[in-house]
């Protein structure tokens, strides 16, 4: 039986992350990892909950210990955006934290690891259509270079020491339960909201900026996807590419008013445009499709439509 540890369990990819894994291992099999801001009673109910402070090695070292973690899902990270407004902090918080994971995954012989990369890791001098996964990374963010880093850290742990670390390239991630968290692609989340309460939209990015993007329930599919398969089928370990769509602004707007014929937007680009512009416009993620089976579930008007129904429910 699998004992899981997820760290940044309450993130945007972790708020989802943690019940899907509990639903398939066992609720207290999934340890959720909290450090700045305490949970709540309903989540703490949920399954066990600890705070660990990945940025020291012995906080993570206890929780190991404590619960014969043999999984470690590290979602840990400060994002895009933000990052690029703290970009001191976004540097040690995402290099330290992963770089106590994995020493402490070496020396405990921790089974496994999953470390998310992202499409950050691109960067202006990278093929912008179809990128494939071998090729320029050299980002102009700070949280684009902390994931290139952690990549190269990941493989290196693979290779010398042994540890399993798995990853994928997550594109935009679009989420009905989590709310925005920092990341340039979030636009296409708090989109819906808007749209679902009748309010008219203001976009950060301009009408064209066509950028990759996944929903949330294809995000957990590929990581979980990936921590399950054969070791023996893969060639690549923490930095495979992801796809599921490419969109722009402008035609995501126009699928939501097919199901909102309402739904008003208009554009004023900010710092984070420069970022996008830095992305690729589409993933070529032939690599994890041949190695692993990868194929995303939603299409970009299954998506819209799900997303809309969820959230009027909700609000």
């Amino acid at each position: 039986m699998k004992k899981i540890l997820v760290i940044g369990a309450f993130g945007q990819v972790g708020s989802e992350l943690v019940p899907a894994l509990r639903k398939k291992y066992g609720k207290d099999n999934v340890v959720a990892a909290w450090h700045s801001k305490e949970p709540d009673e309903a989540a703490k109910s949920a399954g066990p909950t600890e705070k660990v402070d990945a940025t020291k090695k012995e906080s993570i070292e206890a929780v190991l210990a404590q619960y014969n973690i043999d999984t470690i899902y590290h979602l840990a990270s400060i994002l895009s955006a933000a990052g690029e407004k703290n970009p001191q902090l976004a540097y040690f918080v995402n290099n330290a934290c992963l770089y106590n994971v994995l020493e402490v995954a070496h020396e405990r012989r921790i089974e496994r690891v999953m470390v998310p990369s992202s499409i950050a890791v691109f960067g202006p001098d990278t093929p912008r259509d179809n990128t494939p996964n071998e090729t320029i990374l050299k980002p102009s963010t700070m949280y684009g270079i902390s994931k290139v880093h952690g990549e190269l850290l990941a493989n290196y742990y693979f290779n010398k020491f042994g540890v399993d670390v798995r990853g994928v390239r997550f594109p935009g991630i679009i989420s009905n339960v989590a709310l925005p968290g920092g990341g340039t692609t979030d636009y296409a989340v708090d989109i819906f909201y808007h749209a679902v309460k009748h309010k008219p939209y203001t976009c950060f990015l301009s009408p064209e900026s066509t950028l990759p993007m996944m929903y949330m329930p294809d995000a957990l599919k590929a990581i979980i996807q990936l921590a399950e398969a054969d070791v023996s089928n893969l060639k690549h370990h923490a930095d495979y590419n992801l796809a599921a769509f490419s969109f722009s602004p402008a035609e995501l707007a126009a699928t939501i008013q097919e199901e909102l014929p309402d739904f008003t937007i208009d554009y004023k680009p900010d710092f984070r445009q420069a970022i996008a512009d830095s992305w690729p416009r589409s993933i070529d993620d032939a690599c994890a499709r041949r190695e692993w089976g990868w194929k995303p579930d939603y299409t970009l008007k299954a998506m819209v439509k799900d997303m809309i129904d969820v959230l009027s429910k909700k609000l």
